[in-house]
């Protein structure tokens, strides 16, 4: 894949914290598969606003924030400001919420979004900046540019550190925590149970551990249009695994995947996307090891594989890959705008863009 676009990240909007200033509007030249928008630290995960030309971006690092993205322009800006027409607290429903989180430190992970109406949107976002947490927010997107306001936030339990978030139409949360207390990144990649799923209904007081679905390395989480099923990647399996969330005392199904370590996973474009790092990288001597109890923290870079969950075959379909990129290493997320595919990265601090292959029509 080829490409001749030089990208240049432009900063609007409202000033921004210290840490993101330092990032500065940067240059970066496409290279001969991916062009780039920089400045974007460590944008873990990424989304598509349905029906808009615009995508979302985490940022997993002090002050790094919520990330808004006119894929057209190619323009970022850091969207939540903490500004008061940012905050619309509801008290009501979140009660157990101390108050709104601090731009300078909102340190971000998963995201997830669902439709609340024409124009209307619930973005749950997991934060780590000042509190381990789920923030809520509201986006109208009735507006040329997307109206972000904060709501509220559900706080973890102590001890327990949030990784992906997904939610249903009846308000359940569920969060993913990839390693308890006690456990480590090497104990997943040796195939240890570390991490689980925790629930959060309305009108509840806290998050609750769902028994049964514990694996090893809790990582990315989606809902199943069906309302009932969920998807949750096992990192240390390098697999989906689908839980019942009516009875969730174990998978259902395990859909492994081919030579690649799934990180997020996404509905966008009408397709289950899920991408992460080449398992079994020669440039990196192999399949990732643990040595005196560490495991390779993978910054050796590994080629990228975006992949298509194909639930009626139960396998995943290789949809995009490329080959190691010295400056976007760590590739966690995908998201599909227009014919283009969004890629996220929990290491770069760049978001890169690739075309998006011809492909059959997404399954039902």
């Amino acid at each position: 894949m080829t490409t001749a676009l030089l990208c240049v990240v432009f900063f609007t909007g409202a000033p921004l914290p210290a840490r993101a200033a330092q990032a500065a509007p940067d240059v970066c030249a496409p290279d001969e598969q991916l062009a780039y928008i920089c400045g974007a630290e460590k944008p873990e995960d990424i989304l598509a606003l349905p029906g808009t030309r615009w995508l979302i971006a985490s940022g997993f690092a002090k002050g790094a924030g919520l990330k808004l993205i006119d894929s057209a322009a190619r323009r970022m800006e850091f969207w939540y400001t903490g500004a008061p027409e940012d905050i619309a607290a509801d008290t009501n429903a979140y009660p157990h919420c101390p108050g709104p989180p601090d731009p300078a430190l909102l340190n971000d992970r998963g995201l997830n979004l669902r439709a609340m109406g024409p124009n209307r949107w619930r973005l749950l976002v997991v934060n780590h900046g000042g509190r381990e947490s789920v923030e809520v927010f509201d986006v109208n997107t009735a507006v040329d540019r997307p109206k972000l306001q904060w709501r509220g936030c559900l706080p973890m339990p102590a001890g327990q550190v949030g990784n992906s978030v997904t939610s249903f139409a009846d308000g359940q949360i569920l969060v993913t925590v990839l390693t308890r207390p006690g456990t480590s990144i090497a104990d997943f990649v040796l195939g240890r149970d570390t991490g689980a799923v925790w629930s959060w209904r309305p009108g509840e007081a806290a998050f609750h551990e769902m028994p049964g679905t514990a694996l090893p390395g809790n990582n990315g989480i989606e809902a199943d249009p069906d309302e009932r099923h969920f998807y949750t990647i096992a990192f240390g399996r390098h697999a989906v695994e689908v839980f019942d969330r009516h009875d969730p005392r174990g998978p259902v199904r395990r859909i492994v995947a081919p030579d690649f370590m799934p990180d997020n996973i996404h509905w966008t474009g009408g397709r289950l996307l899920l991408a992460g790092m080449r398992y079994d990288e020669p440039a990196c001597g192999g399949l990732r090891k643990v040595v005196d109890g560490v495991a390779d923290p993978m910054l050796c870079p590994r080629g990228w594989i975006v992949g298509e969950v194909d639930r009626a075959q139960g396998r995943i379909a290789t949809l995009a890959y490329g080959t190691p990129r010295r400056a976007f290493n760590g590739i966690s997320a995908a998201a599909i705008i227009g014919r283009e595919l969004w890629l996220g990265s929990f290491q770069a601090g760049r978001i890169a863009i690739a075309p998006l292959p011809s492909l059959p029509p997404a399954s039902p």
